[in-house]
């Protein structure tokens, strides 16, 4: 980093300029099949909380086809046997008894309970998981971005039924719960949600935000003598209750020993017993995934060598949704990187395209002969996919990008019109460009190519920029989606953050080295990305700043830290390095604290854009962070507010929210968390880093922070050796996924 003084701010406190520790060690990334346990999964640092819009848009429910074809694989033919058993439970649990009676009420624990939920829907807390790292001594800390995973968009049917509403209203009322949670427990329960919640009081585990001790209480209202611990009502839910936390840290399924100590941390008294009980209803699934034969033989007797030799399993717990969405993403893929591209141009027309030197030409030609590529390198190798769409419309194929935001459209768009040839503009047959979400909408006429008549999208060839923020069902819909013949290109830097929702489909595909890989050699060039080439191979290096690109501000405590951050924004980035506040943005490790989202967004609208807050606590020019699904976030700025919602202005589009959703769906957006800034990048970008934050802080979390700069760098420094210790020392935690088990039989793996 910069050794010159700090002048960005009149302080005259010399900058900290953090170096690598020289006994650190750089440790080994995870593999992609590494096993998760309770205390090793991903931690909410690493995840988007509840509040986050950020990470990428969830395509609903993904669903395979391979049940259905003629020649099932292994997994499939696994899927294919719960399903029908499920059936099987499905008539059995019709024949059963009526719901049980509810008993008396329970007193003083409606508020706590509603107030849970809120603080999780509105991000005043992170949700409280079993699969996060160790507590940290109890003090004044900035809350690590909480997990919340995206959820699947809602069905065209709309709303629960009115009635349905208030049927569930009155169960609520007589366990002692908020009557508010009525609207949640009967879209997340369908039709007949009243007698479901008083049959099994532990459906409320349902609603986001509601903890296994909330819920217990709520049982015990409703159920009286008959609620006891060992209620296999209640180890049924709990354990799906467990598998959706932790989806929220990534995971798609669960190793099973993991799972059983994880029930009993949470007062199940037989494990084992509730885990079987939730796979013999068709609650969760179960599967043995074969592992790698051991390196070192196994010496054997005689009589042993006779036997056949038992090949290693590890059996994992998942819930069904990813199940089939993983199942189908590895049949999607294999697809791909089995199948011959569809015949266009000439094999010589292909070979003049790629005559273009360096890592550009190995992208083309790696894309001529297949179906899928992928792709890797810092912000300066989008320069690589724009020649390649430029090369393939060149072709006549109907070319496409999509970016996991529309800031990242918009600046590829600007990307592909530079390097237009020769009028500098995109002719209307060329390259074109749309958001994921709005590529899978497919809606004809809006963002993206719009579908054929088999419901296939309208191209030959789709850039995938991001490619890290992919998840699961993401990606297994973006798959099926594709027509036979097309061509995919997954593009990304690999040191970012890894995706909002479970799985981590980039890493599991270059790990599983099924198809080519093209390393882009261009660099990202300046102070700031030099500074990030280094984090990304774990070194925190000082860098060569001459024109202050990356500028250390040390402070003391999270109150200094939250005065100096507005005094860089306000007044000294304006006025030293000339980028004006609305192009900088601040990025902070949580949203709790003195020194989080909404500490710092407090003070910088008091000083950017005072006002009395008209509407929801927003004011005309506010500067917001809009989610339109959970788990995607949009910066935008307040126009106005009237009858119809709040209005705001989103990459340049008009959007309206609904007063209803204000409170869940936009809160005010000078500072973000990583999480929310992943896939945009400001001309300035002010990173936080308070004292009490240290214990969230990764590798990934800072290459993505840092990284989101284009021109300047300021970081407010107050976790002493902690940032370099970070860069070198803590990776990504692991996620435990079965894309790489699921991929290997079907695809050939490269030398």
């Amino acid at each position: 980093m910069s050794t010159d003084p700090e002048t960005t701010a009149p302080d005259t406190t010399e900058p900290v300029e953090p170096g690598l520790p020289d006994d650190a060690a750089e440790q080994p990334g995870t593999g992609a099949d590494a096993v998760a346990g309770a205390d090793e999964t991903e931690s909410a640092d690493n995840s988007p909380g509840a509040e986050d819009a950020e990470g990428t848009e969830t395509a609903g429910e993904a669903t395979t086809e391979a049940a259905a074809a003629p020649e099932l694989s292994e997994a499939a033919a696994e899927l294919l046997a719960q399903r029908l058993e499920r059936e099987r439970i499905e008539r059995r649990k019709a024949e059963k008894a009526g719901p049980i009676a509810a008993g008396t009420k329970l007193s003083g624990t409606a508020a706590d309970l509603l107030a849970a939920v809120r603080a999780v829907e509105s991000g005043e807390k992170p949700v409280a998981t079993a699969f996060t790292g160790p507590e940290p001594t109890p003090r004044r800390t900035a809350a690590p971005e909480a997990a919340r995973r995206p959820q699947p968009v809602p069905a065209a049917s709309g709303a629960p039924a009115t009635e349905t509403v208030e049927a569930v209203r009155q169960v609520l009322a007589e366990g002692g719960a908020p009557e508010t949670l009525a609207a949640q427990v009967a879209a997340a329960l369908g039709e007949g949600a009243d007698d479901r919640l008083r049959e099994d009081p532990w459906q409320l585990l349902r609603v986001a935000g509601v903890r296994p001790e909330q819920a217990d209480g709520f049982a015990r209202a409703l159920l009286g003598a008959g609620c006891a611990p060992d209620d296999e009502r209640r180890g049924r839910s709990v354990t799906g209750w467990l598998l959706e936390q932790a989806a929220l840290a990534g995971h798609t399924a669960l190793e099973a020993s993991a799972l059983t100590a994880a029930l009993a941390k949470q007062g199940v008294p037989d494990p084992d017993a509730a885990t079987q009980s939730a796979i013999a209803e068709g609650e969760v699934l179960v599967f043995q995934d074969a592992l790698d034969e051991p390196a070192v033989p196994v010496q054997r007797t005689d009589d042993e060598a006779e036997e056949e030799p038992e090949r290693p399993v590890r059996v994992l717990i998942g819930l069904e949704r990813y199940a089939l969405a993983e199942e189908s993403l590895a049949d999607g893929l294999a697809k791909l990187v089995n199948s011959v591209p569809k015949e266009d141009g000439s094999a010589a027309d292909w070979e003049r395209a790629g005559e273009v030197k360096g890592s550009t030409g190995e992208l083309i030609r790696a894309v001529a002969g297949h179906g899928l590529v992928l792709h890797t390198g810092g912000e300066a190798s989008l320069e690589e996919p724009a020649a390649l769409l430029h090369a393939a419309a060149g072709l006549g194929l109907r070319a496409w990008a999509a970016s996991h935001t529309p800031v990242g459209r918009d600046r590829f768009t600007a990307l592909l019109t530079r390097s237009a040839e020769p009028a500098g503009a995109v002719p209307d047959d060329g390259p074109q460009v749309a958001t994921v979400a709005g590529l899978l909408a497919g809606s004809t006429g809006g963002e993206g190519p719009g579908r054929d008549a088999d419901g296939a999208l309208d191209l030959d060839l789709l850039v995938v920029l991001d490619a890290p923020q992919l998840d699961v069902e993401t990606a297994a819909l973006l798959t099926e989606s594709l027509p036979d013949g097309a061509r995919l290109v997954l593009a990304g830097d690999p040191a970012v953050l890894w995706s909002a929702g479970p799985g981590r489909i980039f890493a599991d595909l270059l790990a599983a080295r099924a198809c080519p890989h093209v390393v882009s050699r261009r660099p990202d060039l300046g102070p700031v990305g030099e500074l990030v080439s280094g984090i990304g191979i774990g070194e925190l290096n000082q860098v060569e700043a001459p024109g202050k690109e990356v500028v250390i501000v040390p402070v003391r405590d999270a109150g200094e830290a939250v005065h100096r951050t507005v005094q860089l924004v306000a007044d000294s980035v304006p006025r030293v390095i000339g980028v004006p506040a609305e192009q900088t943005a601040v990025i902070t490790p949580g949203h709790g604290g003195a020194a989080g989202t909404r500490a710092l967004n407090v003070a910088l609208k008091e000083r950017l854009n005072p006002g009395p807050g008209r509407f929801g606590g927003f004011d005309p020019g506010d500067r917001v962070a809009y989610s339109p699904t959970p788990g995607r976030t949009v910066v935008g700025q307040v126009v106005k507010a009237d009858a119809e919602g709040l209005h705001l202005s989103c990459a340049g589009e008009p959007v309206v929210v609904a007063k209803e959703r204000v409170e869940q769906s936009v809160r005010h957006g000078w500072a973000l968390t990583a999480h929310q800034a992943v896939g945009a990048r400001w001309p300035a970008v002010v990173v936080v880093l308070p004292g009490d934050a240290a214990q969230a802080l990764s590798r990934p979390w800072v290459y993505t922070a840092f990284s989101r700069a284009d021109r300047h760098l300021s970081v407010v420094h107050g976790v002493d050796q902690a940032l370099p210790r970070a860069v070198a020392e803590i990776p990504a935690k692991p996620r435990t996924t079965r894309l790489p088990v699921l991929l290997r039989p079907q695809v050939p793996v490269g030398g």
